[in-house]
């Protein structure tokens, strides 16, 4: 309940991809102008099955899907679903938060009462809520067979406060939060950028680049404020404030 990631994980042995995406499967990659690998079209298309239905389960649960990925660690491949309470649930959190007195309010995170830290970047995720999703989950993954003749590692986990943003919905929820960006494309020669969000409209965030001591290659920009095109964004996520 405290919004620190959390991890549980649920399951079988590793695989190598073909075998997590059947015999058949053949990646197909975008190579930026670096040279750099940025994703598999064949994969993308299985994580939107897999997190589809992840989205199913997790909704029968109260709980919402902020992110599916595969990673690799070591010869371990994992399955890694990130979850938190549905908006019923956090408006929940955030009444009782308020309305907790100050022998509650202590068994909190100081940076929330202090204020430094939003009740929006607590999940509200338990340990019970994860093993339910695990369970309800690796049973529908079999049914359909969403994991073709692979061996993996199911992990549920909380997003923590260092959380990723991925959808313009995800940068407005979180706007007036310390964040970092990694683009795709270079801004003025910078591809890495970080500073207070002030705005998440359109088709663009907006930084504020005073809120954070930047590296040599933002100084050297010239700016005080960014703006950041949500298709050239790589990969974002929160700043914690504790």
């Amino acid at each position: 309940m405290s919004g620190l990631t959390a991890h549980f994980l649920f399951g079988l042995k590793s695989g190598a991809e073909s075998r997590l995406f059947g015999a058949d499967f053949q990646p197909e990659m975008r190579v930026d102008s670096s040279g750099k690998r940025r994703f598999l079209k064949k994969m993308a298309a299985k994580l939107d099955e897999i997190r589809n239905a992840a989205e199913r389960v997790a909704s029968t649960l109260g709980l919402d899907v902020v992110d599916v990925e595969f990673a690799a660690a070591g010869r371990e491949q994992i399955l890694r679903v990130t979850l938190e309470k549905n908006a019923e649930g956090r408006a929940k959190l955030k009444a009782q938060i308020a309305a907790a007195d100050e022998t509650e309010l202590a068994e909190w995170p100081e940076a929330l009462r202090e204020g430094t830290l939003s009740v929006e970047q607590l999940s509200g995720i338990t340990h019970q809520d994860c093993a339910a999703f695990s369970r309800d989950f690796g049973v529908l993954l079999d049914v359909e067979d969403l994991v073709s003749g692979g061996e993996y590692l199911l992990e549920a986990s909380s997003p923590g406060l260092d959380r990723k943003l991925k959808k313009l919905e995800d940068f407005a929820r979180f706007k007036g939060s310390l964040v970092k960006v990694q683009t795709f494309e270079p801004i003025r020669n910078n591809r890495h950028w970080q500073g207070r969000l002030t705005e998440a409209a359109g088709e663009e965030i907006t930084i504020d680049l005073g809120a954070v001591k930047q590296n040599s290659k933002s100084r050297k920009a010239g700016v005080s404020v960014v703006e950041i095109a949500l298709g050239n964004i790589e990969k974002a996520q929160l700043i914690p404030e504790i």
